[in-house]
C-alpha cells in the first residue's frame, strides 16, 4: 500500500492546505532502522505528527516508535471502541526463539530484508493514518499518547497494561468461533445456542465471510503474480548473459546481434524485477491489508456476539429474579429488602447492557457502510495500479523486442 496512494491512509487534511485554520492531523511513519543485533534486535520507526489540533502538543511532534508500540495502540482501542472496526496491523514476524535453528536464521535474513521492513512501515503508515482520520478514534486519548509521549513514557505505558488491556483481540476470534459453533452442544442436549439471527446481522456476516474467501483468494494469485514476474525476469538475466557469451563466439554482424539480443533480455530483466516489486507494493500489499481487515472486522463481530450473549442471559437472570420477588413479597420474607435491592441492581445492570449493545450494533452499521466506501476507493485504485503496471511492463517490453527485429531478420532470410 502507498500511503500517498491509498484513501484508507489519507489524513484529514494536508498541512499544506489553502486554509489554515481548518484542522488537520497528518502523520507519516518514516525512517526505519535495526537496533540491537540477534534476537534482541528490532526495528524501530520515526513518527512524524504534523496538526493544528488544540489538544496536541506544538504544530510538529517527531517520536521513535518500534511495532510494539503500534500493538499497544491496536489493542487499547480495541478494548475501549466498541463496535468500530480497529484497523489492522501487518503480521508481526511469525518465527520465535525456539525454532529450527536454520528456519529462524532464514526467517530473520527475511525479517530485516529491506523490502520487508518497507512492506511494514508502509502498513504501519496506513494503519495510523487510518486511525488519524476516523473521527471517533483520533479523539483518543492513546493516540495523542502514541504521537507525543517520548520513549520512557511509553513504555511505562505499555508495561502497565493490567486486566482487561491483557486481553488480545485474537482471544476474541476464538470467542467468534465459539458462538457460532454450537451445533454439537445443541444436538446432545447440553446447550441452547444463545445467538442473534436478525436478517440484517446475517447479511452482514455472510458478507464478511464471503468477502474474506474472496479477498485471500486474490492475494494468492496476486503473491503469484509476483512470484512469476520475479522468475522470468531471472530467467531472462541467465538467458541475456548466456546469449551475449555466445555472440563473442563470432566477431561478425550476427555475434554483434546476439550481444544486442543478450542486453535487451537484460534490460527486460530489470523491467520484470521493478514490476514485481511494484505489484508487491501496490497491489499484492492492499489485498492483503483488506485480508487483515476483514478478519479485524471479524473480531468486533466477536464483541458483538458477546455483548448480545451477555444481554440475554442478564434478561433471563432478571426474569428468574422477579419470580423471587414476587414469592418474597407474598410471603412477606425477611428477604424481601435484599432481594429489592439486588433486582434494581440487576435491571440496572441490564439496562446498560442493552444499551452497549444498541451502540455496538449502531456504530457497526456505520462503520460497515464506511469501510464498503473505503474499500471501493482503495481495490479500485489497486486494480488500477495493477493494470496501468502491466500496460507499461507489456509496452516496455514490446518495444524492446521490436528494436531488435531488423537486425535479426537481415540474418534470418
Amino acid at each position: 500500500m502507498n500511503t500517498m496512494q491509498r484513501s484508507g491512509s489519507g489524513s484529514l487534511q494536508s498541512p499544506r492546505s489553502s486554509s489554515s485554520q481548518a484542522p488537520f492531523l497528518s502523520v507519516s511513519v518514516t525512517d526505519p532502522a535495526k537496533m540491537g543485533n540477534g534476537v534482541q534486535a528490532y526495528i524501530s520507526y520515526k513518527v512524524i505528527t504534523k496538526t493544528n489540533l488544540p489538544e496536541y502538543q506544538g504544530n510538529e511532534k517527531i517520536v521513535i516508535r518500534r511495532y510494539s508500540d503500534f500493538v499497544w495502540l491496536h489493542d487499547r482501542l480495541f478494548e475501549k471502541y466498541k463496535g468500530i472496526f480497529i484497523p489492522p496491523l501487518p503480521e508481526k514476524s511469525t518465527v520465535g526463539h525456539f525454532e529450527i535453528i536454520i528456519i529462524y536464521l532464514l526467517a530473520e535474513k527475511f525479517r530485516f530484508s529491506a523490502e520487508f521492513i518497507e512492506m511494514r512501515r508502509q502498513a504501519l503508515d496506513v494503519f495510523v493514518n487510518r486511525i488519524a482520520s476516523h473521527h471517533e478514534l483520533r479523539q483518543s486519548d492513546d493516540l495523542r499518547i502514541f504521537l507525543q509521549a517520548d520513549e520512557q513514557t511509553m513504555d511505562r505505558a505499555r508495561f502497565q497494561e493490567t486486566g482487561i488491556f491483557k486481553k488480545k483481540p485474537a482471544d476474541l476470534i476464538q470467542i467468534f468461533k465459539d458462538v457460532q459453533s454450537k451445533v454439537s452442544d445443541v444436538v446432545l442436549g447440553k446447550e441452547k445456542p444463545v445467538e442473534e439471527s436478525t436478517p440484517e446481522y446475517e447479511k452482514m456476516k455472510n458478507y464478511i465471510f464471503e468477502l474474506e474467501d474472496h479477498l485471500a483468494e486474490a492475494q494468492k494469485h496476486a503473491y503469484r503474480l509476483v512470484k512469476r514476474h520475479r522468475e522470468l525476469g531471472e530467467s531472462l538475466s541467465e538467458f541475456g548473459k548466456a546469449v551475449k557469451l555466445l555472440g563473442t563466439c563470432d566477431d561478425d554482424a550476427l555475434g554483434k546481434a546476439f550481444s544486442e539480443l543478450g542486453a535487451k533480455a537484460e534490460i527486460i530483466s530489470i523491467k520484470l524485477q521493478k514490476e514485481a516489486h511494484h505489484l508487491l507494493m501496490n497491489f499484492e500489499e492492499p489485498l492483503k491489508d483488506y485480508v487483515r481487515a476483514v478478519q479485524s472486522i471479524k473480531a468486533t463481530i466477536a464483541e458483538r456476539a458477546t455483548a448480545f450473549k451477555k444481554q440475554c442471559e442478564l434478561a433471563e437472570t432478571i426474569k428468574f429474579k422477579e419470580i423471587d420477588l414476587n414469592k418474597y413479597r407474598l410471603t412477606r420474607s425477611e428477604k424481601l429488602a435484599e432481594a429489592e435491592r439486588e433486582y434494581e441492581m440487576l435491571k440496572a445492570e441490564g439496562e446498560e447492557t442493552s444499551r452497549r449493545f444498541d451502540t455496538i450494533v449502531r456504530l457497526m452499521n456505520e462503520e460497515i457502510a464506511r469501510f464498503q466506501e473505503q474499500k471501493t476507493s482503495d481495490m479500485g485504485l489497486a486494480f488500477h495500479e495493477f493494470a496501468k503496471g502491466q500496460a507499461r511492463l507489456s509496452n516496455g517490453i514490446a518495444d524492446a523486442w521490436r528494436s531488435l527485429l531488423p537486425k535479426l531478420e537481415a540474418h534470418s532470410s
